[in-house]
């Protein structure tokens, strides 16, 4: 085995994740050049480019995919086995990468975060925020986490909260001022903050119930969003009808920042669910992050809930 590409296999994988060099460097803090040399030093030695460079965009060649597609398999195996190596003496390491929508970050990855610090401070949980469903084994991530109806079928998933509700909030002081409402056809007199979704790029039409039935409601308003949680600060500052998932506005609604609309229209909504491949469940960090989670279930599911 040639020790220069051995040695420099990490650098080349990252080129070919992030599918930049300079993405590659801030990853692994390293120096552009020094990438630059890693990624040349595996090319020369295999006589063959694994990359093609532009100025806009780097891409794997046909060599490079059939090169990393063995290779990657053996690299994380050899760092699965250190892992493990460690572990078996109560320390768990490494960088766990974790492709999540924002909404978990409230609801359970600050908690989760903050655990997982004070037992295994040498491991790095990096949490990447974005809410349109992606790969994430091509991405390079360890695990994700969506909703359980979004979760592919190949997939392990971990329930990580119970069922929560959709609902819609509005404040007092917006309430005041507006028209009534008591049933689903009334939101159309009203100022609805709009959700485009990441995923297609199209308006989110509000999933309801009306007298026991399904409905999907078209929406219009002063303000459109492709973040949930700045639809629910608008709903707080008065701009209109925010809908959001109940343990995100629990607090409020505790407080009376918030009115819950319309209760018996809420749909239900399976829960938040951690997701990886198969091959991934025995890794130390998965599974250390996956026992934190599971000792955090009892206090999500509990806090503040309730309708109004």
């Amino acid at each position: 085995m040639d020790r220069d590409i051995l040695q420099h296999l990490p650098v080349v994988a990252a080129v070919a994740r992030r599918r930049s060099f300079a993405a590659a460097a801030a990853e692994l803090g390293l120096g552009a050049s020094a990438v630059s040399h890693a990624v040349r030093l595996v090319e020369d030695r295999l006589r063959t480019p694994l990359f093609a460079r532009t100025t806009r965009s780097v891409s794997l060649t046909e060599a490079g995919e059939a090169f990393l597609a063995r290779a990657l398999p053996a690299l994380e195996a050899i760092h699965d086995a250190a892992e493990a190596t460690l572990a078996m003496k109560g320390r768990v390491t490494g960088l766990l990468r974790i492709n999540s929508p924002r909404v978990a970050l409230p609801m359970l990855l600050i908690d989760l975060l903050a655990d997982m610090a004070g037992l295994h401070p040498d491991l790095t949980v990096e949490v990447t925020t974005e809410d349109a469903l992606i790969d994430i084994v091509a991405g390079g991530y360890d695990a994700g986490i969506r909703l359980g109806e979004m979760i592919a079928e190949d997939m392990v998933a971990v329930r990580l909260t119970p069922p929560f509700k959709a609902i819609m909030v509005a404040s007092p002081a917006y309430l005041a001022k507006a028209a009534g409402i008591d049933t689903v056809d009334d939101l159309g007199a009203h100022n609805c903050i709009g959700f485009r979704q990441a995923s297609t790029g199209g308006t989110y039409a509000w999933e309801v119930l009306d007298k026991g039935e399904d409905r999907a409601i078209v929406t219009r308003g002063t303000a459109r969003v492709t973040d949930p949680l700045m639809a629910l600060d608008l709903a707080l500052a008065g701009v209109g009808i925010a809908y959001v998932f109940e343990p995100l506005a629990r607090r409020h609604i505790a407080s009376g920042a918030l009115r819950w609309l319309l209760p018996d229209s809420a749909i239900e909504e399976p829960g938040l669910f951690l997701y990886f491949p198969r091959r991934a469940s025995e890794a130390p960090k998965l599974r250390a992050f996956i026992d934190a989670a599971r000792r955090r279930a009892p206090s999500w599911a509990t806090r503040g809930k309730g309708a109004p």
